[in-house]
């Protein structure tokens, strides 16, 4: 026979079995509820955001440097449009059959071919690779048409610098070159508008005004599909144009002085004797500041720096050389504004070397 007393046991810890599982499954179902809840509701704008941060990327572009001009509003320091490629390694599935259709394409040399390798592997994964950054119309184009084939290749057309002056206005204006590690470690300016590329001024006024030419990113916002490649663009801000400045030089006045000059070593520097303004500052000899837009090649850069006559010095600002007689009328005016002497004040010079013996002393 069965036990009553037995039964009633066996049936009181099924019923707890089943009253603990069933506040287990209540428990479990609650908590996901709740999780979701918490994703959804609570947390519904930052999983949208990061959502939308992988569906849409945001790329900074250059800011457009401002100009320079002279007295008479001609353009000493302009800008021009400069077709280049940019590469982002993480973003391409093969990047060696990339890399060797770009070198096809571009008909680049071995040596040239070499060194975006090597700057390849010197970069982030996910960091801007510039391939070119001065392409020919017809090589852009060219790369454009076979983008199909080319899977995280970016043709960019950017605002680049332009001395259309060439040497006259080098040592006033100085130049720009792309900005370096100590650049941007330098200026918070910089650092905040960086973008790679970016050019920035290396010496003379285009470094003094840094701060008033740089201007300010355009943002262009893409749909990306999953592998990062761009589907639609959905909007574009642009950015403020640097400030333009003008200067009191007079550019035929600055062309004279250069051709006064020309294979000397020397400087001129003319100014308005009532105002104080700078007409014309030209040292000599200089160079063309073009060549350091898009790097400057070792054998030019060679060739200017072991020029004996001096060519990188500001000779105008940064020599030293001695007043000579010219320092004379200075010293004088100096004399008569602190009535040290009279207008009628003479010297009989006797043509002694010691000056004690010039004031009667021995």
């Amino acid at each position: 026979m069965i036990n009553i007393s037995d039964s009633a046991t066996k049936l009181n810890s099924l019923n707890r079995r089943m009253f603990i599982l069933a506040t287990a499954k209540i428990i479990i179902l609650g908590g996901i509820v709740s999780r979701l809840f918490f994703l959804q509701v609570k947390e519904n704008k930052k999983y949208l955001t990061l959502s939308d941060k992988n569906r849409i990327r945001e790329w900074k572009l250059p800011p457009i440097r401002g100009e320079f001009k002279d007295y008479f509003g001609n353009t000493i320091a302009g800008n021009f449009e400069a077709y280049q490629l940019h590469i982002i390694p993480e973003e391409v599935e093969d990047f060696r059959y990339v890399i060797y259709r770009v070198k096809e394409l571009l008909e680049l040399s071995e040596k040239q071919f070499k060194k975006i390798v090597k700057k390849k592997n010197e970069i982030k994964p996910w960091e801007t690779l510039i391939v070119a950054d001065n392409l020919s119309w017809e090589k852009f184009s060219k790369i454009n048409n076979h983008l199909y084939d080319l899977n995280g290749v970016k043709p960019v057309i950017s605002i680049s610098r332009d001395y259309p002056y060439k040497e006259n206005f080098t040592h006033v204006l100085g130049y720009v070159s792309q900005a370096n590690e100590n650049d941007i470690l330098a200026n918070e300016n910089i650092k905040d508008k960086f973008v790679p590329g970016l050019k920035v001024g290396k010496t003379g006024l285009e470094k003094s005004f840094e701060k008033k030419l740089i201007g300010s990113n355009s943002v262009e916002r893409y749909e990306v599909n999953a592998y990062g490649r761009r589907i639609s663009q959905l909007a574009f801000q642009k950015g403020d144009k640097g400030e333009t400045i003008k200067l009191t030089i007079d550019t035929k006045i600055q062309e004279l002085a250069n051709k006064l000059l020309r294979e000397k070593s020397g400087s001129i520097c003319v100014m308005d004797i009532y105002t104080g303004e700078i007409i014309a500052m030209h040292s000599s000899p200089s160079f063309d500041p073009n060549s350091f837009v898009f790097g400057i090649s070792k054998d030019e850069w060679q060739l200017i720096r072991n020029n004996p006559m001096k060519p990188l010095v500001n000779k105008s600002l940064s020599g030293n050389y001695s007043p000579g007689s010219t320092i004379k009328p200075i010293v004088a005016l100096s004399a008569l504004e602190n009535e040290i002497i009279s207008p009628d004040f003479t010297v009989q010079c006797k043509g002694h070397k010691n000056p004690l013996e010039f004031y009667g002393q021995t």
